[in-house]
Order: C-alpha cells, then sequence, then structure tokens
C-alpha cells in the first residue's frame, strides 16, 4: 500500500455497473479478512489520476443492500491507497421541490439501519470512535457542486440521507415519518460507506442521483423498480459527466481533514492492540504505528 500513490475511489450505484474512458484499464480481485468485495475492481487512468472503480451491487446488479460487505469494499479501496470517493447512489426524493433526475448532494445521514456492529471495523480488541458530527468532505462536495452544477443540472447542496434496510420500498406511513423529521433523501446503502470511509480516514462525498418520490406524493404513483429504472439511465449518464469533471480537481496529495480523522480516536493502548486484528487492519492503522 505505501508504495502505491494516492488515488481516488469511485462506488457505482444502481445502472452505474461500469466507467468507460479508462486508459490501460485492468480488472484486480482484492481478497480481505472480511471476505470478497462486490466485484473485481476495474482501475487505470481516468483523467490524468489513478482511479478504481467498484459496482456496489456487483456487475448485473446481484447483491441486495442488507447482503453487502461494506467492510471489504472500503478495505479494498483503502488498501490500494485510495483517500478519496464519490458513491453515486440512487435515493428517492421527501420533499417536493426535489424532482426526479436532479442530483442531491447530502451532508448529513440519519442511521435506520439494522447491521450496525457490520459498519465499522473496530472491535475484536481495539477500541475506536471517530468523530461523525460532520459525515461528509466537505472539500470533495464542493467540488461536486461546483462541476455538476456546470453540466447544467439541477442541484441540491446539503440535505439528509436517511439509511433504510430495505429491500422492500418504504411504506407510506413510514415515508411521511421521515417527512415529518426533515429528511431530504432516503436510500438503502450509503451510511455504512460513509462510516467506514471515515475510520479508513478516506474522504468521501455522495453523489444522491434522484429517481423517484418514494410512496408519500400521492398524486404521483408510488416508487416501483420499473418507474426508478426509467430515470436511471439519464441519471448514470449525468454522473459519469460529473465524475469526468471533478476527477482532475482532487489534490494529489490527502492533507484533507479527513485523512487524519484516527487522530485521538483510538482508545485501546498500542501495547494491547491484538495482533491477528492489527493484521487485519493494517492498511487502516499504518499510519498510527
Amino acid at each position: 500500500m505505501t508504495d502505491l500513490p494516492p488515488s481516488i475511489g469511485i462506488i457505482g450505484g444502481s445502472g452505474l455497473y461500469d466507467l468507460e474512458g479508462f486508459e490501460q484499464r485492468e480488472e484486480i480481485t482484492v481478497e480481505t479478512p472480511f471476505g470478497s468485495p462486490s466485484d473485481k475492481l476495474v482501475t487505470g487512468l481516468y483523467a490524468g489520476r489513478r482511479v478504481y472503480f467498484l459496482p456496489r451491487h456487483g456487475k448485473g446488479h446481484r447483491i441486495l443492500p442488507t447482503e453487502l460487505n461494506h467492510r471489504a469494499n472500503i478495505w479494498a479501496l483503502r488498501s490500494l491507497n485510495v483517500r478519496w470517493i464519490i458513491a453515486v447512489t440512487a435515493v428517492g426524493s421527501l420533499k417536493e421541490e426535489y424532482h426526479p433526475r436532479d442530483v442531491l448532494l447530502p451532508d448529513q445521514f440519519f442511521d435506520r439501519t439494522s447491521r450496525r456492529e457490520h459498519h465499522t471495523f473496530f472491535g475484536r480488541g481495539i477500541v475506536g470512535h471517530v468523530a461523525f458530527a460532520d459525515p461528509i468532505s466537505t472539500g470533495l462536495r464542493g467540488l461536486l457542486a461546483e462541476e455538476a452544477r456546470a453540466t447544467g443540472a439541477r442541484v441540491h447542496d446539503g440535505g439528509t440521507y436517511v439509511n433504510m434496510d430495505g429491500p422492500a420500498f418504504s411504506t407510506r406511513a413510514e415515508s411521511n415519518a421521515n417527512r415529518q423529521l426533515g429528511f431530504d433523501v432516503i436510500g438503502m446503502t450509503n451510511l455504512p460507506e460513509a462510516k467506514l470511509a471515515r475510520e479508513a480516514e478516506i474522504a468521501l462525498a455522495t453523489l444522491a442521483m434522484i429517481t423517484d418520490y418514494d410512496c408519500w406524493k400521492t398524486d404521483e404513483e408510488h416508487v416501483t423498480v420499473e418507474a426508478v429504472m426509467a430515470h436511471v439511465a439519464a441519471n448514470v449518464a449525468l454522473a459519469k459527466a460529473v465524475i469526468a469533471r471533478v476527477i482532475p480537481r482532487i489534490p494529489q496529495e490527502p492533507t484533507w481533514p479527513e485523512h487524519s480523522s484516527l487522530e485521538g480516536a483510538v482508545m485501546t493502548d498500542k501495547k494491547l492492540w491484538p495482533a491477528e486484528t492489527l493484521e487485519s487492519l493494517r492498511p487502516i492503522l499504518a499510519r498510527l504505528l
């Protein structure tokens, strides 16, 4: 890992299963202490930078949200010295003014997931608590906002993403409750990625592509896969355009606050770190040794 240059990761959501435009393109398999990532990683030079692309649900969309091995995905990227992640994700809108095919760049999350023990690298003898009040990289979100607007997209900079389990979409009661709490969009995948990226000292920002109005909007058809997929193709084309514009603007060196998020976060004395746990977390903890 130390021999690899700082690089950029792209996690592709629904409909974004590949990324064209790589020079020296190759597919690589990464095995992790937490099992296999969602798929092989595609890598190469993209807009002049080393980029690793991972389809979140696997090519062909084979993995449910609750089946995702988020630890394996983020560990694999960090082991390749990925220090920035753009996470592309499909979401439902919880507000009238956020329309399908709009872009929302969340700056907050609300956790309704049920597998939180799988959403941390810590445990097994090493206790860590990262600061997560501001879960999104401000620097990377700012770049995404500028370049998404430059494409002509309708962009909403900031908002709360509520993360449900799925795989069923919300009931109308749940959708209305989320609206009453002031949440902006709903999805099934992105919060665990943000938590793990913060623990791995990776700057992550989310490109949330709106596909539907969930089911609260009674003058619209309630959300279905068919309705969602009708918007996905346009969203994917937009996401690719934004990514191509943002990548050249990402710094060469990881000096943002997220890149030192483990400072003061690990409570367990190094002398007590179990050797097996340390070895499994070496790509993440190496800077602290």
